[in-house]
């Protein structure tokens, strides 16, 4: 593959003095006379519509699927679109139920709410779960795959591309969650021009420079196997997309849990006012909606690209050093192909979903450290200046340990030809069914206890391993009639990843609910969150929005069913 020419890098860093100097007047124009922990952690009151969307997106979108997903592209085909699409109806979901929720209560960090909702311990048990989920799981994968594909890219050593990302991140975080949200409008700006050429340029070169159109009518017709939204059970892929759980089952809970009930995507909005909260959240569904001509469509083209042997691109760009087909380099591969300046652009693209997301974690990381732990646990008094520089030296200290971990154990859990995507997914998967559940309850049924929130967190994890590592000697044939498999070749069942998040989720429900009305009957009072019927009625362009992405939704799946 090509690597980049030197004027690739004059754009490059023509987009890092924008974002930085744009970052700097943000916080020097907004900055507050005094130090204020919610005006830091939150931007409370400060962040438009459209800001919120945007930075909601950047922060969503990194390497694993910028890399990721358009691999899944080239593997699966448009299927993997799912996660995207999926996320559009789920953001209007939470924008509608939940947001009323957080806002009337006041609610500004995760654990804050369990804590007013439940007790002390549930929320401080899950602050610190979600600090080691955040920095070990999510903070280091996004570090290393980032570093991974702009080292693949730009052919410059992997740990300086660690090293230099986390110091571009640091720089952007410390500014707080103002100088975050402001310049991840610029950074979604890159992100999606930057997709947008990619793509375009495959789907020109696929038509033979006749155009876009006919060359996605080629790429429908010539890959048309690729262009399915739903698996039946005989397809290969069956097990990574189950059929109509991507619809109806395990699906919902992965992305209610993740927009709705995480830290590092609802503090964008916490700090709004709710007329404008839900604006951006709507702002980032429509942005949701594009999402898979960016990351998938491309991947979908290297594969049509490759099987019909067009010169552009060869299969040996996506072979890994043991000769294996890798497709988490079908994006990669693809860039190869821009011309110079372009090539640049996409670099930046690539470059501002790593940093955007990088940044949001680590503020995240910083508030319900500073915020749960810090100020409950270890100095309670604090002022709010003291506040704000333990955020700043814990964003410091936590980007450190990512990139300690990343270059310790990076290579040997999302190296070459492992997908990183599926990584997160998997680990996340493990508590994801308990957190929705914990929060689900305590938002809509006030008998929910303390101890059913406890069961949801520690049962619905140990249930979720058991189901990943269920022993080959039970008998489950009935389940492998469903669709599931028989043990796989390390003599463990295997279930699809969302069907057995569906089937944890149930089996916390049912246990909170047990639990609550046995502790009900004991005398248990519980503290229940103001909730109004009122509080989800929404404007009526709002509404109108709504349904104009449901009318999106309800076309792609009918057109590619």
């Amino acid at each position: 593959m090509n690597k980049l020419d030197y004027r690739d890098y004059i754009v490059f860093f023509i987009y890092f003095i924008i974002v930085s100097a744009y970052g700097f007047w943000i916080y020097y124009k907004k900055k507050t006379k005094t130090a204020d922990s919610k005006d830091y952690f939150l931007a409370e009151g400060s962040l438009t519509w459209w800001a919120i969307g945007a930075s909601l997106i950047a922060s969503n979108i990194s390497a694993e699927q910028m890399i990721g997903m358009s691999g899944s592209g080239f593997k699966l085909g448009l299927a993997i679109s799912a996660y995207e699409w999926m996320a559009a109806a789920t953001l209007i979901i939470v924008a509608v139920f939940f947001m009323p929720v957080y806002l009337k209560n006041k609610i500004f960090t995760m654990p804050q709410f369990l804590s007013q909702r439940y007790n002390e311990k549930v929320a401080m048990i899950m602050a610190v779960f979600w600090l080691m989920l955040y920095i070990v799981v999510n903070l280091m994968s996004i570090l290393y795959l980032g570093a991974l594909a702009i080292s693949g890219i730009s052919d410059l050593p992997l740990t300086f591309c660690i090293l230099g990302l986390a110091v571009f991140a640091i720089l952007i975080t410390l500014g707080g969650m103002k100088v975050i949200g402001y310049t991840d409008v610029i950074q979604v700006f890159f992100l999606v021009l930057g997709g947008l050429v990619a793509s375009y340029i495959a789907l020109n070169i696929i038509s033979g420079q006749q155009g876009i159109v006919k060359g996605f009518s080629i790429l429908t017709n010539g890959a048309s196997e690729h262009f399915h939204l739903i698996f039946k059970k005989d397809n290969p892929n069956y097990m990574d997309l189950p059929g109509l759980s991507v619809l109806i089952g395990g699906m919902w809970i992965a992305n209610l849990s993740y927009w709705g009930c995480n830290q590092y995507i609802t503090q964008r909005a916490l700090g709004a006012s709710l007329p404008v909260a839900r604006a951006g959240l709507l702002f980032a569904a429509f942005l949701k909606m594009l999402m898979p001509v960016i990351v998938v469509i491309p991947g979908i083209a290297v594969y049509y690209i490759i099987k019909e042997k067009i010169p552009a691109i060869s299969p040996e760009s996506l072979l890994t050093s043991s000769g294996v087909q890798d497709p988490n380099k079908a994006y990669p591969a693809l860039l190869g192909l821009l011309p110079v300046g372009l090539k640049g652009l996409s670099f930046a693209a690539l470059t501002a979903a790593i940093v955007a997301s990088l940044a949001g974690k680590a503020n995240s990381i910083a508030t319900i450290f500073t915020l749960d732990i810090y100020k409950k646990a270890f100095n309670r008094e604090a002022g709010e200046g003291t506040l704000v520089n333990v955020g700043k030296i814990t964003v410091v200290v936590s980007m450190l340990l990512a990139v300690v971990l990343s270059l310790i154990v990076g290579d040997a859990l999302m190296g070459e030809g492992k997908q990183g995507f599926q990584y997160i997914q998997e680990y996340t998967g493990f508590v994801s069914p308990g957190i929705f559940a914990m929060f689900i309850l305590g938002f809509f049924w006030k008998k929910t206890t303390s101890n059913a929130a406890l069961f949801a967190t520690i049962g619905g994890f140990v249930a979720s391993v058991v189901l990943k590592f269920l022993p080959g000697w039970i008998d489950l044939s009935s389940l492998h009639d469903l669709g599931w498999s028989v043990a796989n070749a390390k003599g463990v069942f295997e279930m699809p990843f969302m069907d057995r998040m569906l089937i944890v989720f149930a089996i916390c429900i049912i246990g909170m609910y047990i639990i609550s009305i046995y502790e009900n009957k004991k005398g248990v009072v519980t503290n229940g969150l103001e909730v109004d019927a009122k509080m989800f009625k929404v404007s009526t362009s709002f509404a109108v929005g709504s349904l104009i992405i449901v009318a999106m939704l309800v076309a792609l799946y009918s057109a590619f069913w």
